[in-house]
């Protein structure tokens, strides 16, 4: 009987673990990546109910000067901030680390909590991802990159 009442507890503490949905982080993230061709500014928010809103303008293969990819990027902020408010809420699977899509496999952003790094992966096309690195803050501003 006391191997029974053993396992039963080891049962009920294993499905007690899995059952339990780890609370997404709150708040809200601005992120920029430039390397290779490649440029996205990124803004992420979470809401209290676990709802996120991430958007990601990207300009490919356009190397320029200095003074055109400050140009480029001014323009991907401004594209952010007048289209943030027609950027969809969707419910992601958290598992206390890594968001998915729904019932999906591939990572949408990843939180380290020891750290408090959360990061947008990004895909483009058929190349590898990207995992751009995302700064908190209290509030989005129109161009939150210029100086």
């Amino acid at each position: 009987m006391r191997r029974f009442a053993i396992l039963l507890l080891i049962a009920w503490a294993a499905l007690d673990g899995c059952s339990r949905t780890a609370a997404p982080p709150v708040g809200r993230w601005i992120g920029q990546y430039e390397a290779d061709g490649v440029m996205v500014d990124a803004r992420l928010e979470i809401l209290k109910n676990g709802m996120v809103r991430v958007s990601a303008p990207d300009i490919l293969d356009r190397p320029g000067s200095d003074q055109e990819r400050a140009e480029m990027h001014a323009q991907l902020a401004a594209d952010l901030a007048s289209g943030w408010s027609d950027v969809e809420l969707r419910q992601m699977d958290f598992d206390g680390g890594v968001f998915r899509k729904p019932g999906g496999v591939a990572p949408q952003m990843e939180w380290d909590a020891k750290r408090q790094l959360m990061k947008v992966v990004f895909y483009f096309g058929m190349q590898h991802s990207i995992r751009i690195e995302m700064h908190q803050v209290a509030d989005f501003d129109h161009d939150p990159w210029a100086d």
